[in-house]
């Protein structure tokens, strides 16, 4: 087994390239976790307006269901409104939370329709 001889140059080079390696992976974490987040909104924006499409469809307050299947960080940036393009229904639309300061990235939204049951 030959063992080789670090040359002084070289002694610490693995705890620089770790150092200079760490935002980047800081950064990579951090647009992984905002992903997850974005998932997250985009799994509960059809949770919520399937909540309240059904509390629409037995005559109860749809925005009061849909606030009720959302975690309090997202009901900040919930509407709810009828389904555009006619034909009963909702739509829910979430602002999506950056996981970075306040602010909000973007809008998702989801569309969601049960037939009236009150009559």
């Amino acid at each position: 087994m030959a063992f080789t001889r670090r040359s002084r140059a070289e002694h610490g080079q693995a705890t620089v390239e770790l150092v200079a390696l760490l935002p980047l992976m800081a950064v990579l974490a951090a647009l992984l976790w905002q992903a997850v987040v974005a998932g997250q909104a985009v799994w509960l924006a059809g949770s919520a307006a399937r909540a309240a499409a059904r509390a629409s469809a037995i005559g109860s307050d749809a925005s009061a269901a849909a606030r009720r299947v959302l975690p309090d960080r997202l009901e900040r940036g919930l509407v709810v409104r009828p389904a555009t393009g006619g034909g009963d229904g909702v739509q829910v639309a979430i602002a999506i939370p950056a996981i970075v300061g306040s602010g909000r990235l973007t809008t998702v939204s989801a569309r969601a329709r049960l037939q009236d049951q009150a009559r």
